[in-house]
């Protein structure tokens, strides 16, 4: 079993399934299967962090460049706020999550909109300016 794992991941896993299926606890591999279900976790949070990067630059060049406004980034702010609380809905023990992760999704949205728009870094606010409550909340965006 640990053979197919390291050379065919698709098959390990429908593999797994079917012993899980056939309950043959003694066959299944427990530690690549342990393992794939810590990175199932992994994976949620890292989604949510990704989206909450994406969300925070858009903002942020809504706010920072209002003459430069569009349609493509008020989809992306929807869409952002859409998946996190998709991903919040489907594992409730993550809805604290997105407060955990804002200074890091910050930073890596400070940095991303500063080279997206031309501005010197430090023209942008170097803790992020918006509580988690109205980042997350589907009917606000920043104005100047």
């Amino acid at each position: 079993m640990n053979t197919a794992y390291t050379t065919d991941f698709n098959l390990w896993t429908q593999q797994t399934a079917q012993l899980l299926r056939e309950h043959r606890w003694e066959d299944i591999d427990l530690e690549h299967l342990a393992e794939e279900v810590e990175d199932l976790s992994k994976s949620e949070k890292r989604g949510i962090a990704s989206q909450l990067t994406r969300l925070l630059l858009h903002l942020l060049k809504w706010e920072y460049q209002p003459q430069r406004r569009s349609d493509s980034w008020l989809d992306s702010i929807i869409d952002s706020r859409t998946q996190i609380d998709l991903a919040i809905k489907d594992s409730h023990s993550l809805k604290d999550y997105p407060l955990e992760q804002l200074g890091q999704s910050y930073q890596r949205a400070r940095g991303n909109a500063a080279k997206q728009t031309g501005m010197h870094l430090s023209y942008l606010p170097e803790e992020c300016p918006y509580p988690i409550e109205l980042v997350l909340s589907e009917d606000w965006l920043p104005e100047k």
